[in-house]
């Protein structure tokens, strides 16, 4: 885990990006507790995911391409901010290789 639990708690970006290379996975979970998740993602290909119980969001870090949310399509860039409700279709489609993104679940689980 690249969580660092020192005085000043924080996830280094290079070292989570190193992490998730390592790990073969297309995420990985690098802190959590009952209100938040923060983890790297990468998929490969295409997104599989599934609607979510909790609300998400994502912070997009390196790579381009588009977002569907319910029915709405949006394109992204690095340092784009996006907001998902839970229970709701998404998912990233048309990425560049390179998209990885910060998600961060929040609220109870």
């Amino acid at each position: 885990m690249t969580f660092e639990n020192n005085f000043i708690n924080k996830i280094e970006q290079e070292k989570a990006i190193a992490q998730l290379k390592e790990s073969g996975k297309e995420f990985v979970i690098l802190f959590g507790n009952s209100m938040l998740s923060v983890e790297i993602y990468k998929p490969h290909l295409t997104d599989k995911q599934s609607p979510h119980d909790r609300d998400e969001f994502y912070m997009v870090i390196s790579g381009e391409g588009k977002f569907t949310l319910q029915n709405l399509t949006t394109s992204f860039k690095p340092g784009d901010f996006l907001y998902v409700p839970k229970f709701a279709e998404h998912r990233f489609i048309d990425f560049s290789d390179d998209f990885i993104c910060w998600v961060f679940f929040i609220g109870q689980k």
